[in-house]
């Protein structure tokens, strides 16, 4: 089932329309992805809440600092060993609990504040039986090591997933597509999946309509849960300073905002406001990033050639760095295998996205639909 767009313009009475929009906090790409949403709900007059925790949760408040803002209980999930299945198992007992504390917090939302739908970008908790609930993932197949295990991890996920109402999906139904298995094949796991195209907070082009000549020469944009964050960025600074590229780095930390250089061709910042990452990605000639799934989805809004290097043991961004590798789109190095400079004489030699290959606008109609159907108190 597919929504049909309407005619363009307000929705009507949406101002009494209260939308909870709940992005998980592992890295930067989940509260990222949202940021369309929240600008397209604001331009259709919802009244718009938002919550999380952590970076995630300073990155909403940096962008909207005009909206209400609310704390989510914490699943401090780290990437201390290559071993996914470890990594997870160990944190399990405090992740469960999050989810249920989570659960307990999004009720308090909607009863105090009349919240009629809530979008929840991965945080499983963030559902209510008042509300119409709407998770969003590209995950509809968990990919890990071992059939017993990767069935289970999958079984949880499906009773984790029908807990909403509905699944969106930042992907095309189609091909070609950006997610590949993750959201493909088998749909039987929820009664109502609709697939809205890609989000992304990047255009291809200045807002202006001007030409951007390139200043830097690679933009290194760092997320994703520590250490593995950390580590990158040291392996790559070490390389960087020795070659004769202009670079900057985006370490993704939104505690304070920084900005210094290391050397004279390396210039570091710790975040960016998405209009302003926008303007350094377009004066970037190349960009190296993680291959999770929001980068990907940036990749494909702004037609920027890339060198991906997944998170050891992240099997998500193993399977989409090998899988957009396959077709030549983008290089793909591991992390403790990294040399920046042939990486960076074999980008030209891949393809990269297509300008326009993909409509990272394709989400509205989809979205004004479900807010025109939620439930006035």
């Amino acid at each position: 089932m597919y929504f049909t767009s309407k005619t363009p313009g307000r929705v009507q009475s949406s101002a009494l329309k209260r939308i909870l929009v709940a992005p998980l906090n592992w890295g930067l790409g989940h509260v990222a992805r949202c940021i369309p949403l929240i600008q397209a709900l604001r331009n259709m007059g919802a009244e718009v809440l938002l919550a999380s925790d952590g970076d995630a949760l300073r990155l909403l408040k940096a962008e909207f600092p005009q909206l209400p803002a609310f704390q989510l209980p914490s699943y401090r999930i780290r990437y201390d060993s290559p071993n996914m299945v470890r990594n997870i198992a160990w944190q399990l007992p405090r992740i469960v609990y999050a989810i249920r504390a989570e659960q307990w917090a999004t009720e308090r939302l909607v009863n105090e504040h009349g919240i009629q739908g809530i979008i929840s970008d991965n945080r499983y908790g963030c559902f209510s039986r008042k509300a119409n609930n709407v998770v969003l993932t590209h995950q509809l197949h968990l990919r890990v090591p071992g059939v017993f295990l990767e069935w289970s991890a999958n079984r949880v996920l499906r009773r984790a997933l029908v807990q909403f109402d509905t699944i969106w999906v930042p992907d095309i139904a189609g091909e070609p597509n950006l997610s590949g298995d993750l959201s493909h094949g088998e749909r039987a796991i929820h009664p109502d999946i609709h697939f809205i195209g890609p989000l992304s907070r990047m255009q291809a082009a200045h807002p202006s309509g001007a030409h951007r000549e390139s200043e830097y020469d690679i933009a290194v944009v760092l997320s994703g849960p520590e250490p593995q964050r950390t580590y990158l960025e040291q392996r790559l600074l070490e390389q960087a300073m020795l070659l004769p590229q202009k670079f900057i780095f985006i370490q993704g930390k939104t505690k304070a905002k920084e900005h210094y250089y290391v050397a004279e061709n390396v210039e570091v910042v710790s975040y960016l406001t998405s209009h302003e990452l926008n303007e350094v990605l377009l004066a970037s000639k190349v960009l190296v990033c993680r291959s999770g799934y929001s980068s990907i989805m940036d990749l494909a809004a702004l037609s920027k050639k890339a060198l991906l290097i997944p998170t050891p043991g992240q099997t998500e961004q193993e399977y989409l760095a090998g899988f957009f590798s396959a077709q030549n789109t983008f290089l793909v190095q591991k992390q403790d295998e990294i040399d920046l400079e042939s990486g960076l004489e074999n980008v030209p030699e891949t393809s990269g996205f297509q300008p326009g290959q993909f409509d990272t606008g394709a989400f509205e109609p989809f979205l004004k639909n479900w807010v025109e159907t939620l439930r006035t108190h």
